[in-house]
């Protein structure tokens, strides 16, 4: 994995940041999270959830062979058929697939157990989004993994690309074609907590040097013109990642971002 950093804010508005973000250099594992839920819920939700992702795939990737370029062998809890009932999916990355699914099954089930605890049924109590990246072999491709509206870009030989899609009712009314009477930006369709189950998008993204991808809660990406964060981006590099972050999270407060304020970057 290239070098990572990452940085949050609690924004202009907010006097809690329910935003949390996970780098782990040794799993070349990288997360973002966007609580909800309120003071202190929606913190908790976001930081269990990545901990959980976290814990979930170091115990199951073998620590000899995280650093090696020959094949890593994993043990997702189910079989291949589980996820891929029609076998579409059939390269070396599949075992790695499997294990985020299972991760965020995993995260999601212990969050939504703490909700019934307390008393809040399906579709209540504390929740976050989920975009991460996780590259399981060395020099091998990032596995995106996404739940929510947080954001993944990717700015490559002067193209900056959104790579997720919101998973939100204001994303799927543009998709239909609407135009009048959009729902709000910020109406989840799926969120880690709430339900109990959840459908992550996951899918393997090739890797070029000198690629940079940057993910972001939507404090940033709500606020700040794609074309500008894509004009930051072209003067990114691995030796100003800080530089950077710190400058996209001024923009969102000067662009009015009411919310909280989470910018990671990393670059290949």
């Amino acid at each position: 994995m290239g070098k990572a950093y990452g940085l949050t804010d609690v924004g202009v508005v907010r006097t809690s940041n329910e935003d949390n973000f996970l780098i782990d250099q040794n799993l070349g594992l990288i997360m973002i999270a966007d609580g909800m839920g309120g003071h202190e819920a929606g913190e908790v939700a976001s930081k269990e959830v990545l901990l959980a992702i976290r814990d979930f795939i170091q115990k199951v990737s073998p620590a000899d062979q995280k650093d090696t370029d020959g094949p890593t062998i994993f043990s997702p809890a189910h079989d291949a058929s589980f996820y891929d009932p029609d076998a579409t999916w059939s390269d070396d990355t599949m075992p790695a697939i499997m294990t985020l699914f299972d991760a965020v099954e995993f995260a999601n089930s212990l969050l939504y157990t703490q909700n019934l605890a307390n008393q809040n049924g399906e579709g209540l109590g504390m929740g976050t989004t989920l975009t991460g990246l996780w590259q399981f072999q060395k020099n091998g491709p990032l596995l995106v993994f996404h739940v929510g509206d947080s954001r993944l870009y990717r700015y490559r030989a002067g193209e900056f690309h959104q790579l997720t899609r919101d998973q939100t009712l204001y994303q799927q009314a543009l998709e239909e074609g609407l135009m009048d009477n959009l729902p709000p930006r910020n109406m989840l369709l799926q969120a880690m907590g709430p339900y109990e189950t959840v459908k992550p998008e996951v899918k393997p993204q090739p890797v070029i040097a000198g690629d940079l991808y940057m993910l972001c809660t939507d404090g940033l990406h709500g606020s700040v013109p794609h074309g500008t964060m894509a004009e930051i981006m072209e003067k990114t590099s691995a030796v100003n990642l800080e530089q950077t972050c710190t400058e996209l999270i001024s923009l969102a407060k000067n662009h009015g971002s009411r919310d909280n304020i989470t910018v990671m970057i990393l670059a290949c």
